[in-house]
């Protein structure tokens, strides 16, 4: 009986010399041709980063991508990312919710700051609903609570920071003395039986003695745990309140040598090799 044959790129065959047919899709995804009227002629490659690739096939293509860069007119893609629009040498917090959120991330970010406002919150509640899932908008999922009170810490009030890390936790847990509920977004989304980690419980425990708890909370409360489409909030409608919490580097977000400069960078930068 003859041996199968696997027929997916190796990191001897590159995609580029197979026949059509046997371009696997997941690794032309990442490899990014000259546009028409690039000046520059060469192909880019992308390399998913760790995170994103662990525990999913692309973590399979890896090799054969690091191979492409063995071609003449094949670099790995630093610097901006043509499909992307070009950041301002100096980027505000308006330049990321406007040039790398999603069209979802856009918008819900500021449905919940409206609807906080609309229930009368003070501007520290807004301005923490507003930037509550910024690390899920630009960085990452995983943690995004965490992840999105490092990246503004140096910006804002040390209260809102707090309150962005533990809606993390918070979330999890109903509060009916303020008529929160686990939300049904969540069954659907991780089943009716999840029970988050045990140091998810003792954050949440951790918090609810917090003489800041109730800010945290109020991010739950005032959450749109499902994305409408029709609403309308953009941006604009908190460039005042923003002006007056977040403290906009003059040197731009990502280049004024804070200890998370580079998180910011890594957003205006996402597809860098290195």
């Amino acid at each position: 009986m003859s041996e199968s044959v696997d027929a997916r790129p190796s990191s001897r065959v590159r995609p580029h010399e197979l026949p059509a047919s046997l371009r696997d899709p997941i690794l032309v995804n990442w490899i990014r041709e000259p546009l028409d009227d690039a000046v520059d002629r060469r192909r880019r490659v992308i390399v998913p980063p760790a995170a994103a690739a662990m525990g999913t096939p692309v973590s399979a293509y890896q090799g054969a991508l690091l191979a492409e860069a063995g071609h003449a007119d094949t670099v790995f893609m630093m610097g901006d990312n043509p499909a992307l629009p070009a950041m301002p040498e100096r980027p505000a917090l308006r330049d990321f919710f406007e040039l790398r959120f999603s069209n979802i991330a856009r918008s819900h970010l500021p449905q919940s700051a409206k609807v906080a406002r609309e229930n009368g919150l003070d501007e520290k509640v807004i301005m923490a609903c507003m930037l509550h899932d910024i690390a899920i908008a630009g960085l990452l999922s995983a943690n995004h609570g965490y992840w999105g009170a490092q990246m503004v810490g140096p910006y804002v009030d040390a209260e809102v920071a707090w309150a962005i890390e533990k809606h993390e936790a918070l979330r999890y847990f109903p509060d009916e003395s303020v008529g929160y509920t686990y939300p049904q977004a969540y069954v659907d989304y991780f089943g009716p039986d999840y029970d988050p980690p045990e140091y998810i419980h003792r954050e949440h425990q951790a918090a609810r003695r917090h003489r800041w708890y109730m800010t945290s909370r109020l991010i739950t409360i005032n959450d749109v745990y499902s994305f409408d489409s029709a609403a309308v909030a953009d941006f604009g409608e908190f460039e005042d309140l923003v002006g007056r919490n977040f403290r906009q580097p003059a040197e731009g977000l990502g280049f004024d040598g804070s200890p998370v400069a580079h998180m910011w960078r890594t957003m205006i930068w996402p597809n860098n090799f290195l």
